[in-house]
Order: C-alpha cells, then structure tokens, then sequence
C-alpha cells in the first residue's frame, strides 16, 4: 500500500495558527472571567473550569 503523504498549503498554515490564538486568547478571556469553557467529550457536552488548564 502506497503512503499518502499531507501537504499544508501556506494559506491552510495561516487559517491553523489563527485557529490556535483564538484558542489561547478565548482560554485567558474565561478564565479572566471566571467562566466555564463548554466542550464536546466522548459525545457528551462538558463544562470545564478555565482555572483548571
């Protein structure tokens, strides 16, 4: 079986590193607020402290 190999395009580069600062600014903002950050685990919907990353 051949390998496929993945190739990043410059442009799919840029949209994966605003995605990763978005993250980040939306972890400090919850946390500054004291907010809960709701994610999807194992199908379920979960709410997780920001104090606790």
């Amino acid at each position: 079986m051949g390998e496929h190999k993945t190739t990043t395009t410059p442009t799919q580069k840029k949209i994966i590193d605003a995605m990763d600062k978005v993250s980040e600014k939306l972890i400090e903002f919850k946390k500054k607020n004291n907010s809960d950050i709701v994610v999807m685990q194992d199908g379920k919907i979960v709410r997780i402290k920001a104090s606790s990353l």
